[in-house]
């Protein structure tokens, strides 16, 4: 018995975007810029610092200024802070190196419950595994042709 579509891709799409509210580009653009930029400032606070406060050299100050926002992106992880700082701010909240420790805290949480190994180890990659793929990927071969161009 065979059964046939009861829609056509052309009349599932037009339901689809019935049934889809309509995106606020504008505003969401508006929203990912404040937030990212709040937070790239958070970042140049703890530069100023680590600078003048703590001493700290120019590469010492690069190291503790990423080290502290990876601890504070994880904390408010743990939280549950980061994500209704996220469902409100948007995609600002994913580009700087806040995000990426959020995509790495966020399903290690969510499995341990599994375990240590089957769970927080095993889970803790699914978001930011590809980013590391795809950015040590990319690394190779910009490298490749830098090298390639300096040859020829």
């Amino acid at each position: 018995m065979r059964i046939e579509n009861i829609m056509t891709k052309e009349e599932y799409s037009r339901l689809a975007d019935t049934k889809s509210p309509n995106s606020k580009t504008g505003i969401n653009l508006v929203k990912a810029f404040v937030s990212g930029g709040l937070i790239c400032c958070v970042g140049q606070a703890l530069v100023y610092a680590y600078r003048r406060g703590l001493q700290l050299n120019e590469e010492m100050t690069a190291t503790a200024v990423s080290v502290t926002l990876i601890f504070l992106g994880v904390l408010l992880t743990n939280l549950k802070v980061y994500d209704c700082l996220a469902k409100v701010s948007g995609a600002g909240t994913l580009v700087p190196i806040t995000g990426f420790a959020n995509s790495v805290a966020s399903p290690a949480l969510e499995f341990k419950a599994e375990g240590f190994v089957s769970g927080l180890a095993a889970k803790m990659f699914v978001i930011a595994g590809p980013v590391i793929v795809y950015g040590i990927s990319a690394s190779v071969i910009y490298g490749i042709i830098l090298w390639l161009i300096k040859i020829v």
